[in-house]
């Protein structure tokens, strides 16, 4: 049996996975981030958050970054900064005090004035916040800034997206609007119920408020196995195999590659 040189089965899955329907997990395709999410545009003026003691919230930035918090709130607020969304947590209520966040990725300064008030009853959750870059329009008035493209990625699209990074010639690739790439630990995870599948994290990307994530998935077992998108732990929006099928142990196709969507970092939703 003659077997297929590495660079034309990196085509062939190419080509497959632009064919290969969309597993959804829950949501409609292309579906608009949820209501729930208030959204504003970084205009270099202070945005102002407002925290409830003991309700968490979260501030999602068009990438990574690190804040610096007063040595006045160290015990009234715990923030957690992870892959472009931080993570606030206010223990007591504090008048509004001046937060600096750094891009890591050579992005502006962002001022936020944090304040944080009691718990009541008659005010719901807070929602969630996106800050989003205004990038000034070009000379021909085009669209294509980062705060646009953010929100329009598409389930489709990022998937795609995301496989074009690991299987598309290199000379195809270019520096896209709208996304980043985020760093994601590249060790063995349970991703698959039953054990008979070793799963291990490649790359992510994060969109607006949603990540995907490229895992590479083998077979550790001497049978053929069948991938069903309902076996996998996560609250994942959308799940797509390169391939759904995996031959045994050894054989040239005995491992695949996942696409997970979710709505937080890999690591919180896994």
């Amino acid at each position: 049996m003659t077997r297929t040189p590495p660079h034309r089965w990196r085509n062939r899955l190419w080509v497959i996975l632009m064919c290969w329907p969309l597993l959804a997990l829950a949501g409609p395709d292309d579906a608009a981030p949820s209501g729930m999410t208030e959204r504003i545009v970084w205009t270099k003026s202070p945005i102002a958050v407002t925290l409830t003691v003991g309700e968490e919230r979260l501030l999602h930035f068009p990438d990574s970054v690190s804040a610096g918090v007063p040595q006045a709130l160290t015990s009234l607020l715990r923030s957690q900064s992870i892959n472009g969304t931080l993570y606030l947590l206010a223990n007591a209520p504090f008048d509004a005090t001046r937060v600096m966040v750094r891009s890591e990725h050579e992005g502006p300064f962002y001022v936020l004035d944090i304040s944080a008030q009691a718990q009541d009853p008659t005010i719901p959750p807070r929602p969630a916040m996106q800050i989003l870059v205004d990038n000034p329009a070009t000379d021909d008035q085009s669209l294509d800034t980062t705060a646009f493209s953010a929100v329009h990625w598409g389930y489709v699209a990022l998937t795609r997206y995301a496989a074009q990074q690991l299987y598309a010639p290199t000379r195809l690739l270019a520096f896209t609007p709208g996304i980043v790439r985020v760093p994601v630990t590249q060790q063995p995870i349970d991703l698959v119920r039953g054990g008979h599948v070793e799963a291990v994290p490649v790359a992510a990307w994060r969109a607006g408020l949603h990540t995907v994530t490229a895992i590479r998935v083998k077979n550790k077992t001497q049978k053929p196995l069948i991938l069903d998108p309902r076996e996998l732990r996560g609250p994942w929006l959308t799940a797509t195999f390169q391939h759904n099928r995996l031959l045994p142990a050894g054989n040239e196709a005995d491992a695949t590659a996942v696409y997970l969507i979710s709505d937080r970092p890999f690591d919180v939703s896994l």
